[in-house]
């Protein structure tokens, strides 16, 4: 899916202001032969996906970034919410690129870091890994009892947080792949493809090891609240989160872990709240065109401050809040994309021979 949706970006893709935009709504007008219907669906995707991105996403973004600084500096969300608003805005309303610029820096090598510190706890615990597969595969296909009932919900939890890390099939990657300049549209379908192994096979695969092979973590049942395994006493459903990674490299540095964690996060998730602008302000551009036949700089400016909002709101509210919001929109945008590039899959693998 990863493949085939960016590998479509690019061959749709139009010209803006010196720039190359694209992204599923491109893809299914053009892709369906620019019909009534192919308008219809095109501009129904870019609608959802500015609901999506700009209102129901942001705050999973902004409630990671105050969960982990709240549980690292204890600083109330309230006053981490104030200034992500503030440097989130600054960068969305065109007075400073150079913090974009920093973040854009400093990200590669914070994740290579993270990685790193993964790897090292992984290899520490190697003793573990036995017991921790063992674990992975009778949790997940219900070979022990407590667990038994919840194996559809194991799958439903996987692909939910999957999507989250890779995008594969959500319609947020052809948006950026559209932007790239390449002399054949299956490479940076290709590109695409591969960071799903990078960010989910690996990266999420290290996480989740470097939890389960320090013992960092509590198992709550998602429908009654009881908790069924707890390791970390004191910690209650509300919790989950960033504690659990952050505990985990304490054991490894102890004190470290939190303010690793919290600062990580930071860059992580604000990269992405400004990839978020991105997208959103592109499909915002693509329906008042389709509407009124050019851009219009007040719909931009009210898009910026409901992200601002949003980021402020997520920052406050519970994560369980945040991350429901979330899933509806990912949810969204996803069924709709899928079914459209499954419709135009001849395409994709014409390109694909090529």
């Amino acid at each position: 899916s990863a493949f085939a949706e960016s590998t479509l970006g690019q061959l749709y893709k139009e010209q803006h202001e010196g720039q190359y935009r694209g992204g599923p709504a491109y893809y299914i007008e053009k892709g369906f032969g620019e019909t009534t219907f192919a308008k219809a669906y095109g501009l129904l995707f870019a609608i959802v996906t500015v609901i999506a991105i700009g209102v129901l996403l942001p705050g999973v973004q902004s409630n990671s970034i105050a969960d982990a600084v709240k549980s690292s500096f204890n600083i109330n969300t309230t006053v981490t919410a104030v200034i992500l608003v503030v440097l989130t805005g600054i960068v969305v309303l065109g007075g400073i690129k150079r913090i974009g610029s920093a973040a854009e820096f400093i990200v590669p090598f914070m994740g290579g870091l993270y990685i790193l510190m993964a790897l090292i706890i992984i290899i520490v615990n190697i003793n573990q890994l036995p017991h921790v597969l063992a674990q992975i595969f009778k949790g997940a296909f219900g070979l022990q009892a407590p667990f038994g009932a919840i194996v559809g919900s194991t799958v439903a939890w996987g692909v939910k947080r999957g999507v989250y890390s890779n995008e594969a099939g959500q319609g947020t990657g052809p948006q950026a792949s559209s932007a790239a300049e390449v002399s054949h549209p299956a490479k940076q379908g290709f590109v695409q493809a591969f960071s799903v192994y990078v960010d989910t096979l690996f990266v999420c695969s290290a996480t989740g090891f470097m939890i389960l092979m320090t013992g960092c973590y509590n198992t709550f049942n998602e429908f009654t609240k009881n908790i069924m395994v707890e390791n970390m006493p004191g910690y209650a459903i509300e919790d989950i989160g960033p504690v659990y990674t952050q505990n985990a490299i304490n054991t490894l540095i102890p004190g470290f872990g939190g303010a690793f964690v919290a600062i990580a996060l930071f860059f992580f998730a604000f990269t992405t709240l400004m990839a978020y602008y991105y997208i959103a302000e592109v499909n915002v551009n693509y329906i008042v065109k389709r509407f009124t036949g050019k851009g219009n700089i007040w719909v931009v400016h009210a898009l910026k401050l409901v992200l601002l909002f949003m980021t402020y709101y997520g920052s406050v509210k519970t994560s369980d809040l945040a991350w429901a919001m979330g899933d509806l929109g990912v949810g969204l945008m996803a069924w709709l994309n899928l079914i459209a590039i499954a419709l135009l899959s001849n395409i994709v693998i014409k390109c694909f021979k090529d």
